[in-house]
């Protein structure tokens, strides 16, 4: 009973394992659309958002405590070469009444403290912050430019590692074709047919074959390698990427996003420019405990320390900002018109891009139609070189050449459809589509 019990248990074990194998190895393919999202996802670079947030919060912040009353401590001693006295003809009647003045002190001290709150600033404090939000935008907008351009790095290595694959297939193709032959020729050989030369030339190619199969998954794991730690995931296969139609809509690329922003900050940074020209109103506070005090009557003839303190109402209208005003919003039309001409420039190159990528995906489709034929017309010229070969009408050399030429004319079909499908996808990327 227990035997039986540890044979079904097995069983299910083993029908377990072969039923999460298939199930391993497609968490390990990968489409092209995955692979962009987790390239910028991995990618060291997608940090700076967080931190451009937090540098543009910490800026705003510190610009906003320009509303909160500004406190500054004062400490002060001085010694002075004349100071304010009686007159003498008012000491000697002051005196007679039993008064007597000494005048103030030629070394005077103060410590006290200064307060002041603004009330009114002509819109200053806004504007900085505007300008301190449109900063972090524009640092964002560049972050995702950078970002963006990742999408062509992981479509050429895609797209290589496709082509490859396809290369790798063909291969092997191409080895079993010269096993086939290769047997049929042993075969002819000891039936005194063939000469061993030509086993040994289809040997010869058969193995050229296998070395070039060694350098193809070479290269392909080198491509492979590099995908996957571009993506931060192990990748062993690469599903083929479905059609993509590309609309007529405008270009959406995140560069003229980064363009806009760059608009809107020189806009926010001429509106600081007016708000600096505005008088600003504020209230004030001051006190100080000191000789001499505020009463300096008082202070002639008690050279004591007192209480003092002030308040009032301050009216301040800075017009060194005028000084710069003119060459100021000169730089801002400058800063404009080279956004404008980046603008232009990117839009410009984009379109023959544009160009370009369509005038390629309409090559390759009419090589693609060719090569569909060029490969049935190949593939029926080596059948017949094959059946040449075993009636001795035809030599080894004369077969390998058409099974090559067979061959290149797959690799071709094979290199048009991948390439016909990069330029569709790089017109995508050109586009943002």
């Amino acid at each position: 009973m227990k035997d039986k019990h540890q044979i079904v248990m097995k069983h299910i074990t083993t029908l377990l394992i072969m039923a999460l194998l298939p199930l391993s190895a497609q968490a390990q393919t990968v489409t092209l659309d995955e692979c962009q999202r987790l390239a910028q996802e991995n990618y060291p670079l997608i940090r700076q958002y967080d931190l451009i947030r937090q540098t543009t919060d910490y800026t705003v912040g510190n610009i906003s405590k320009g509303w909160l009353p500004q406190v500054s401590a004062v400490a002060q001693a001085t010694y002075q070469s004349d100071i304010m006295a009686l007159p003498d003809p008012l000491k000697k009647v002051l005196a007679q009444q039993g008064f007597s003045s000494k005048g103030l002190r030629k070394d005077q001290y103060r410590i006290g403290i200064d307060i002041s709150q603004t009330v009114y600033d002509g819109g200053l404090i806004s504007e900085q912050k505007k300008v301190a939000r449109m900063e972090g935008e524009v640092q964002t907008a560049q972050t995702a430019t950078d970002l963006y351009a990742i999408r062509q790095r992981v479509n050429d290595l895609y797209f290589g590692a496709l082509l490859l694959d396809e290369k790798i297939k063909l291969n092997k193709d191409l080895q079993t074709l010269l096993r086939s032959n290769l047997d049929k020729l042993k075969s002819m050989l000891a039936h005194g047919i063939a000469m061993q030369s030509d086993v040994s030339t289809v040997m010869a190619e058969k193995l050229k074959a296998e070395q070039q199969a060694t350098e193809l998954a070479s290269s392909r794991k080198s491509l492979m390698d590099m995908l996957s730690v571009f993506i931060g995931k192990s990748v062993t296969s690469l599903a083929m990427p479905q059609d993509v139609a590309v609309t007529a809509q405008d270009c959406n690329r995140p560069e003229l996003q980064l363009f806009d922003r760059q608009a809107e900050l020189a806009d926010a940074q001429e509106r600081l420019l007016d708000a600096r020209l505005l008088p600003r109103l504020s209230v004030f506070a001051q006190g100080y405990y000191g000789y001499p005090g505020y009463d300096q009557f008082d202070a002639m003839f008690n050279r004591t320390w007192t209480l003092n303190g002030i308040a009032g109402v301050r009216l301040s209208w800075n017009i060194g900002a005028l000084y710069t005003r003119k060459n100021d919003r000169a730089k801002l039309v400058a800063r404009r018109g080279t956004v404008q001409t980046a603008r232009e420039t990117f839009l410009f190159n984009n379109r023959m891009a544009e160009i370009q990528h369509t005038d390629g995906i309409a090559k390759y489709r009419q090589m693609i139609a060719a090569d569909h034929e060029i490969v049935s017309l190949r593939s029926d010229v080596r059948r017949a070189a094959e059946s040449k070969l075993e009636h001795g009408i035809i030599d080894t050399d004369n077969l390998l050449q058409e099974i090559t030429r067979e061959n290149q004319s797959r690799i071709d079909l094979a290199t048009h459809t991948i390439l016909m499908m990069q330029e569709s996808y790089n017109l995508k990327y050109t586009k943002n589509n």
